[in-house]
């Protein structure tokens, strides 16, 4: 089975657990959690009937980030033809755990099940996340 989808918008990485110096609660920072909530969002509006996968996955994640304001056409169309890079945060493996830990328990059983990974931070026109999850 083949999970695909895009989750458009500005991309945000997984935030560190924060600790409440008055109560000593650790939490997850709502910019986090909210972000979470939107990559489910948009793999429960494509796939309302999903099945949680079961066997090994392979996931493949693409970062797409805008071109920067400013960017000469030269180098614009050096971005989006893939040979300039976005280096810049959120870093590739915040962007990773993001996506992962929002799918947990929702399009696969655990995150354990994950043995190939692909991920690619590139420019775009538009911000966006898309988001391929096979089982294999």
């Amino acid at each position: 089975m083949l999970y695909t989808f895009e989750v458009p918008g500005r991309i945000t990485g997984k935030g560190r657990p924060r600790v409440n110096t008055y109560t000593n609660i650790v939490y997850t920072p709502t910019k986090t959690k909210d972000y979470e909530k939107l990559v489910q969002q948009y793999f429960l509006l494509k796939y309302p009937r999903y099945i949680p996968l079961e066997n090994r996955i392979r996931v493949k994640i693409i970062a797409y980030f805008s071109i920067p304001k400013g960017t000469n056409r030269k180098n614009a169309e050096e971005m989006l033809a893939g040979n300039i890079s976005p280096a810049k945060k959120p870093d590739i493996d915040n962007i990773i755990k993001i996506v992962l830990d929002s799918l947990n328990k929702l399009a696969f059983k655990d995150d354990n099940q994950i043995t190939k990974l692909d991920i690619e931070k590139v420019y775009g026109e538009e911000e966006k996340v898309y988001v391929e999850i096979e089982d294999y």
